[in-house]
């Protein structure tokens, strides 16, 4: 079977698990989309359910596309994806031969070194996707020094990567920008009649429930620069669409928008009896 079939065989969706996940709200989202818009952004891109939704409905068809997040590691595979699928297929293969406890703590301790960003970036492309297959609840968490630190995960065979799942995502990010950018400096590039989709780190609706050390704190100053941002794209005609949690603090502070309560299954947690359906908030701009 050629390579160019083979992309074609499976829908497009997020070839990582992430914490916040769309695939369960796209049918909310796709409801909630403008009707017409040129460019296309998610500054806080994670899996990129959406995008790769919308990509599949043909919703991107000849428009700029631009893929953003804080976890550079993240944006790392997403580039391995992008350019060479093939060579990151081939270093998953043989991580995937090699897993056990001993192996999983090797790759996972090598952020600790000074040269980590010096090795190749297909491998560490690989190491992400590994780590995030196989370590506890697909938890991409890391500590204060920035290291990665999800303890493995209870799984007798994981499958650490589905071939055609990075083809077809290859495929879908072939034109796409990708960065590792904060979100406000990739926002200032949307213009009047683009369309911008928020999915930050949402604020925690307890002091319990806070799961934000992906990259770094999104607490309350950070959410205030995100509101600001979400208001100055609104005033200058971008199409602005926000997903957060169904707090009082984001209620108040999005209170002159358009606020929909959504329900949402949570995938990942801790304990098993925590994951259903839970509340969150879909902010929308002006639009209609």
């Amino acid at each position: 079977m050629s390579f160019s079939t083979q992309i074609h065989l499976n829908i497009a969706r997020p070839f990582v698990k992430w914490a916040g996940g769309k695939r369960a709200l796209l049918d909310v989202l796709l409801l909630s989309l403008p009707k017409k818009w040129n460019a296309y952004f998610e500054p806080f891109c994670g899996g990129s359910a959406l995008f790769f939704h919308l990509f599949h409905k043909g919703l991107l068809t000849n428009k700029k596309v631009f893929l953003n997040d804080k976890n550079s590691e993240l944006i790392n595979a997403y580039k391995a994806v992008q350019k060479s699928p093939k060579e990151l297929l081939k270093e998953l293969n043989l991580m995937q031969k090699a897993h056990n406890k001993e192996y999983f703590y090797y790759i996972r301790s090598l952020d600790k070194k000074a040269d980590f960003k010096d090795l190749d970036f297909i491998f560490r492309a690989a190491r992400f996707i590994y780590l995030n297959k196989t370590c506890f609840n697909g938890l991409c968490r890391y500590n204060a020094k920035g290291e990665f630190n999800a303890p493995m995960g209870n799984y007798k065979s994981p499958k650490i990567y589905d071939e055609n799942l990075i083809l077809n995502a290859h495929f879908a990010l072939k034109d796409v920008e990708l960065s590792n950018l904060d979100f406000e400096i990739l926002s200032k590039k949307a213009c009047s009649s683009d369309f911008v989709y928020f999915d930050p780190p949402y604020y925690p609706l307890n002091k319990t429930s806070s799961f934000v050390r992906y990259t770094d704190d999104f607490l309350e100053s950070e959410q205030l620069r995100l509101y600001q941002c979400f208001k100055d794209l609104d005033s200058k005609g971008v199409f602005v669409l926000e997903s957060n949690s169904a707090s009082a603090f984001i209620k108040e502070l999005y209170q002159n928008f358009h606020i929909q309560t959504v329900f949402a299954k949570r995938a990942i947690n801790c304990k098993g009896d925590k994951r259903g359906q839970i509340k969150e908030f879909l902010i929308r701009g002006a639009y209609e």
